[in-house]
């Protein structure tokens, strides 16, 4: 009989798997911070600090964890959230996320960073069940960018997911000591890192030589693709410092579909964003990867909410390893959780199963701690489940 945890039972299972199996420069890329990684040092402490208060002697043999996001309903409160190195981490992992996604009734973010194409991310992973989300950034000439927004438009992708938080290209000085650099450039370092991982190297990079070629960016215009084959990896995208409200306004009135502002840290600027139209912010430090001094999203939550939660609908990422975490967020007022690393790892370790087992460790972990908490549906939940006074001194 197959073990339906493949052998993997929480997060930091799948973690260790994608560790093992993938060349380290890769892995790192994936997995690391920005500078010091004080941000995603923070955003595990912080969440780990946060404690809940349960409430008990209820009924809660009965529990759902379904929810409602702009009008559709969904079997979890999560999303997952883009990650351009999917590609890498699997032959077309950005398909096998995105079908793990739509078996568990959840949102899949594409990313525009991505090696596979979105219109064929929309063929094979698309139809009933299936909500496609794109995420891209604004280049600087605006025009390129509102090229690949009309491709995503006409493959039916139902969000439009902008993030801003990077108008330059962060450091992660980890990428040039790994010789991991875009277009690839090979050295001897890298060389051996890659040789030393022969599953990767088989079912990854000479899967794609043999088949469609060196991995491009697939979803960039045409004009800019560039091939995998030397900026460093995380500083390769055109990035655009000169980005601003007006952006949001302008995608506001080419896109027909909702409209998501990510990388909000300010409860100032989530009210610009609604003022702007758009439909929903992601409070995110990028996951720790772009400013190391970043606050952590968790403890921003609130005053966001507080500010904009009426208007528009509140999505919150950065650092979420647990269904607790996700708990956490919800009674905070949190409308749902993007989630990256963790089915970033699962298609790593073991492509679509992985995948499929990272949010089935959320489902799990997220019923669970709803019972212990003493509720039987997530709307329940409220800032009195929620004890912020451990957080002073763990950071």
């Amino acid at each position: 009989m197959t073990d339906p945890t493949l052998g993997f039972y929480d997060t930091a299972d799948l973690r260790e798997a994608a560790r093992r199996r993938l060349p380290k420069g890769l892995f790192e890329f994936m997995d690391r911070g920005n500078d010091d990684e004080l941000a995603m040092r923070d955003n595990h402490a912080v969440l780990a600090s946060i404690k809940l208060n349960p409430r008990v002697l209820n009924d809660v043999s009965v529990r759902h964890q379904d929810i409602t996001l702009f009008g559709k309903p969904q079997k979890m409160p999560v999303i997952v959230a883009p990650t351009g190195s999917a590609g890498l981490a699997w032959h077309e992992g950005e398909i096998a996320i995105a079908r793990a996604a739509r078996a568990h009734g959840v949102p899949f973010t594409l990313a525009l960073g991505s090696m596979t194409k979105l219109e064929r991310v929309a063929a094979e992973a698309g139809g009933p069940g299936s909500s496609l989300w794109f995420q891209f950034y604004m280049w600087p000439e605006r025009k390129l960018s509102h090229q690949v927004i009309a491709r995503a438009k006409d493959a039916g992708f139902e969000a439009l997911v902008f993030t801003v938080d990077t108008p330059v290209a962060p450091g992660r000085e980890y990428n040039l000591k790994n010789g991991m650099t875009i277009p690839f450039k090979f050295t001897t370092r890298n060389t051996l890192d890659v040789l030393t991982h022969p599953r990767w190297l088989a079912g990854v990079w000479l899967r794609y030589m043999l088949t469609t070629g060196t991995p491009r960016y697939q979803n960039f215009p045409e004009s800019t693709q560039t091939k995998i084959t030397a900026l460093p990896m995380g500083r390769s995208s055109n990035f655009c410092a000169n980005i601003t409200w007006d952006d949001v306004r302008e995608l506001r009135r080419l896109w027909p579909h909702k409209l998501i502002v990510k990388g909000i840290q300010h409860p100032a600027d989530a009210v610009l964003a609604a003022d702007c139209g758009a439909d929903a912010v992601v409070i995110s430090n990028h996951g720790g990867r772009v400013l190391d001094a970043a606050p952590v999203p968790i403890l921003t939550l609130p005053r966001v909410v507080d500010a904009v939660g009426k208007r528009i609908t509140v999505i919150v990422d950065s650092g979420f390893r647990r269904g607790a975490d996700v708990i956490k967020a919800l009674a905070l007022g949190a409308n749902a959780v993007m989630l990256g690393r963790a089915p970033l790892h699962g298609v790593a370790a073991a492509g679509e199963p992985g995948a499929l087992r990272a949010l089935q460790i959320y489902r799990d972990e997220i019923d669970r701690v709803l019972a212990l908490v003493g509720c039987t549906r997530l709307e329940q939940l409220n800032r009195e489940h929620v004890d912020l006074s451990y957080v002073r001194g763990n950071i």
